[in-house]
């Protein structure tokens, strides 16, 4: 079987989004640490590039979504990341 890029991001992109949730389950990613929610785009955007080669509308639809919703995990991450050194203020 001949692996391509394209077959090969999306691989990545699972593993990447795989090894993000395992390390969530088993205390290594907090939630509040941003390094998941900056797993997760990156994982979903590979996935997206692999299916530009294999087009499935349903895949392309939640990869978008899991995306978005990281991205705004991230963001909400790094706006709280300064605080964690002044003491909160």
């Amino acid at each position: 079987m001949y692996v391509d890029p394209f077959i090969t991001c999306g691989i990545v992109g699972a593993g990447v989004i795989g090894l993000a949730y395992v390390g969530n389950l088993q205390g290594w990613l907090a939630a509040a640490d941003w390094r998941l929610p900056g797993a997760n785009p990156v994982g979903a955007l590979l996935i997206l590039v692999s299916l530009y080669d294999a087009w499935n509308l349903p895949s392309v639809v939640i990869e978008s979504f899991w995306a978005v919703i990281s991205l705004y995990g991230l963001l909400r991450s790094l706006r709280r990341w300064p605080s964690r050194f002044s003491g909160g203020r």
